[in-house]
């Protein structure tokens, strides 16, 4: 949830601002064909130029956006017995799954938690939390960091970008349509474009993209599979089990953290709330259980 988000986030402010900016210096005017029609051909390629340098800058920052954010401490050299762990059982992992060593830090939360992050699989980062250090077992840390390790090597990052980049493409261009259409039939405004155009599609773009992030973490929850079976391979099947069976002890656990809980990106719910019934379909990650189940399926 932790590499998920950040991207996210910076990919949506990023799109938000190139918005408005771009409409202020008077871009949105390729749009217009005679005044009245749009350029629909134009719209779309000037759309897709934005998205796609949205989501690839978020994918350019997302190893200085994590260790700002998060406070992530890299490892430059190991200074207690515990750090070298750290860093020889990444250096192995990574071998073992033919990518280059990632940068390797510890982050400051109580909680379980884990990430890796990066625009090259062989130039990431992955970052466990003090929580989880304290908490999980070496076996099951190891589980933890292989799983990370999984999502480097499957290139999620890369993936999620190109993602990205065409849900932006699309939510960009149907705001703008949206926008005309309100500014021109609605509003019968036939010169130029509006106050009624930039308020319908600020207002369509945030609905737009709201609904778009359901395909994201529709995608998310998948990639989640594949990196509990990287991890499987890698750590072994039992470590990884042991591994999301702690982190959902520890979710099910009553604290003040129940509300915020993020492990493996998970998000605590209520029986019966809104979040249950419909917040699984904006969830980065598969609940735990489905997870396991996955794995002892997997593991045969």
């Amino acid at each position: 949830m932790l590499r998920i988000g950040l991207f996210l986030l910076t990919n949506f402010l990023v799109i938000m601002l190139a918005g408005v900016v771009l409409s202020l210096l008077g871009f949105d005017g390729i749009m217009a064909q005679n005044g009245v029609d749009l350029n629909l051909q134009a719209l779309l390629v000037w759309c897709a130029v934005i998205g796609f340098a949205g989501s690839l800058f978020s994918l350019f920052i997302s190893k200085w956006m994590a260790k700002r954010s998060m406070g992530v401490q890299v490892i430059e050299q190991p200074k207690t017995e515990r750090e070298q762990w750290l860093i020889d059982t990444v250096t192995s992992l990574a071998h073992d799954a033919k990518i280059g060593m990632p940068e390797v830090g510890i982050f400051p939360s109580p909680q379980s938690n884990a990430f890796a992050t990066g625009w090259n699989k062989n130039n990431a980062l992955v970052a466990v939390s003090e929580g989880l250090m304290q908490r999980m077992d070496r076996n099951e840390v190891r589980a933890v960091l292989a799983h990370e390790i999984g999502h480097v090597a499957n290139g999620d990052m890369i993936t999620l970008t190109l993602i990205q980049g065409v849900v932006n493409t699309f939510v960009m261009f149907f705001s703008r349509v949206i926008g005309h259409f309100v500014d021109r039939v609605i509003l019968k405004n036939e010169r130029g474009h509006g106050i009624g155009y930039f308020v319908s599609v600020m207002v369509a773009q945030i609905v737009l993209t709201i609904l778009a992030s359901m395909v994201v973490m529709w995608f998310s929850r998948r990639r989640e599979y594949r990196a509990d079976e990287a991890g499987a391979q890698l750590a072994g099947s039992a470590a990884m089990i042991s591994a999301l069976e702690k982190l959902k002890v520890e979710y099910d656990m009553p604290s003040d953290m129940g509300e915020t809980f993020t492990a493996f990106g998970l998000k605590n719910g209520r029986t019966g709330s809104f979040q249950e019934k419909f917040g699984g379909l904006f969830m980065s990650h598969p609940p735990l259980d489905e997870r396991i189940e996955a794995l002892r399926n997997f593991n045969g």
